[in-house]
């Protein structure tokens, strides 16, 4: 397989109807694309996939979001302060352009560049405008959230989710409370996410709106494991580390050296790894790279990317991080929320741990009658939440009490518990939906001479068989109708097809990956078998009617023409 250019890749989806660039009749907006039926069919193929092997294979609760969240929730991530790419604008033709992007090759990893270190590589490299050759200014900040507002009037400040990870983490208790208050326990969510890019120049690789799947596993801090890492910590994998040379090497021995930091992480790397060869990518054009220690997020103790090889280079399909407890941590400190997990001990503990400690002098005079309860609501707060805090808010009786914190201390207390509270650690593995989209017919294409194949893999395939009658007429389209019928009826997409020659035909199914044909022809009617054509070798079998379905599902699974050859 060879990776194709992607511009005669996204020119072949547009003829094909895989994807259109989004309002084209209006000239069309830069990072938004339209997918037609075939790439509409191949993205949900993906995406059930993937929901096949962590929401069936692994048990993680999958739960759907709202993709406007308030602006509280993007102060807590951090979102509205720090998710921000650094753009230049050509002061003589006002095109602009992420400035990171500018020095790739020059620098290890620009993007842990601050403005004055980019703007300073920029001008050493003499980096000029690359439309016109004009001079650049220098490097600004921009966030790249979408802002709005709810209601009517002023509204209240809003924002398009730049990632579907926000709405799992403010779900931890209902999530955990789901799983019965066990962990580990997962959450995944396939939705839209919105950014506005600075300058989306790379098809489907950079987008303004784009689909995300994303697993959230909360895992207790002590015990980062995975019951299913002990059936594949033999399996090797290509890595890349942030130190040292590119190696390959057992899970097992990459968690024991420390290369990557526990086995739960080890683990959905694997899973990440199963998932793009099932889909169809090419092992060959795949590496795990771990984050430099200049890209590696303050919180992170680990993080792995999955990179394809495709026509814009190495191109990052999924990240796999080990985001210890500063997600969960950070909205129990802006919400006050209780977002902790509770693990029970064998047999009872003294400890000493921080707890509220309400101080009854000033509740007294200040909340009269309610000062009890409030003293109760304080008692139960997570000291996360109170940390740093000039106040809080406790409920009492519906009433929302706002509580001074000269009303309450943070004090150190001895006492025999049956267990404790915990706030969790996260894995996060997160995919891009319309990069590994690309990624997948960027491997599956091949050429020879002028005749164009997808071979794309039977499981995303968005047509699984071209149905032909030999010529329209003499009752051939009728027995190719009821063909194509009895396939859908199977729940396996087919394509009926009567128009040009059979190798025009045939030429159609292979150029957008249909992985088999079945061709009705004047035999059909006599012996009431027909000849199912496979992509990849073009072999050919005659096959009778009646089991055409069975024959089919057998050459999706990859197993060729043999064993549908031996079908009963």
């Amino acid at each position: 397989m060879m990776s194709m250019d992607p511009q005669e890749l996204l020119s072949l989806c547009k003829r094909r109807g895989f994807l259109w660039p989004a309002y084209d009749i209006y000239g069309g907006l830069a990072g938004l694309y339209d997918y037609g039926p075939l790439g509409a069919a191949l993205k949900k193929n993906i995406e059930e996939h993937w929901r096949e092997l962590y929401v069936l294979g692994e048990g993680f609760h999958e739960i759907s979001c709202p993709i406007v969240a308030p602006e509280a929730v993007f102060k807590a991530s951090g979102h509205t302060d720090a998710f921000s790419d650094m753009y230049v604008e050509c002061t003589k033709c006002g095109e602009t352009f992420r400035a990171d992007h500018l020095v790739t090759g020059l620098h290890e990893a620009p993007a842990s560049l601050d403005e004055k270190q980019l703007g300073r590589l920029l001008k050493e490299n003499k980096v000029k405008c690359p439309s016109c050759g004009g001079e650049l200014t220098d490097p600004k900040r921009f966030n790249l959230m979408f802002r709005t507002s709810v209601g009517a009037g002023k509204g209240k400040v809003a924002y398009l989710r730049p990632e579907t990870a926000q709405g799992m983490f403010v779900n931890f208790s209902q999530v955990y409370r789901f799983g019965r208050e066990k962990l580990p326990v997962g959450a995944v969510q396939i939705g839209r996410a919105f950014r506005n890019e600075i300058s989306p120049r790379q098809g489907l690789i950079r987008l303004r709106e784009f689909s995300q799947m994303e697993a959230e596993l909360f895992l207790h801090p002590d015990h980062k494991s995975w019951p299913r890492y002990k059936d594949v910590k033999g399996q090797v994998l290509e890595l890349v580390p942030n130190k040292g040379k590119p190696v390959k090497m057992t899970l097992e021995d990459a968690v024991k050296a420390k290369t990557i930091a526990n086995e739960a992480l080890a683990y959905f790397i694997w899973l990440t790894y199963k998932f793009a060869i099932d889909v169809g990518l090419d092992a060959s054009k795949l590496r795990f790279r771990q984050h430099l220690e200049k890209e590696m997020a303050h919180y992170a103790a680990d993080c792995w990317d999955l990179e394809a090889d495709i026509g814009y280079g190495w191109t990052e399909l999924v990240g796999i991080a080990d985001r210890g407890s500063y997600d969960v941590q950070a909205h129990i400190s802006h919400s006050g929320a209780d977002l902790t997990a509770f693990e029970r001990f064998d047999e009872p503990k003294e400890v000493e741990q921080q707890v509220v400690r309400p101080n009854f002098g000033a509740l007294g005079p200040l909340f009269k009658g309610k000062a009890k309860q409030v003293a109760d609501g304080l008692s139960k707060l997570h000291v996360g939440s109170v940390a740093g805090k000039d106040g809080v808010t406790v409920e009492v009786d519906g009433e929302m009490c706002s509580v001074p914190s000269s009303c309450y201390e943070v004090v150190l207390k001895k006492e025999k518990v049956s267990g404790r509270k915990l706030v969790p650690h996260v894995i996060e593995p997160s995919y891009g939906v319309d990069r590994i989209l690309f990624s997948v017919l960027d491997h599956a294409y091949t050429q020879k001479d002028d005749y164009v194949t997808l071979r794309l893999k039977g499981l995303v395939a968005p047509i699984k068989a071209g149905v032909f009658p030999l010529m329209a007429r003499d009752g051939l389209d009728e027995i190719a109708g009821a063909i194509c019928n009895e396939l859908t009826k199977a729940g396996l997409a087919a394509y009926y097809d009567d128009s040009g020659s059979i190798g025009r035909r045939y030429a159609r199914m292979d150029e957008i990956g249909t992985p088999c044909c079945i061709t009705v022809d004047y035999e059909s009617k006599k012996d009431g078998k027909v000849t199912i054509r496979e992509r990849d070798t073009a072999k050919q079998l005659r096959v009778e009617i009646a089991k055409v379905p069975r024959a089919v599902e057998t050459l999706l699974s990859g197993g060729g023409l043999e064993p549908v050859s031996a079908l009963r």
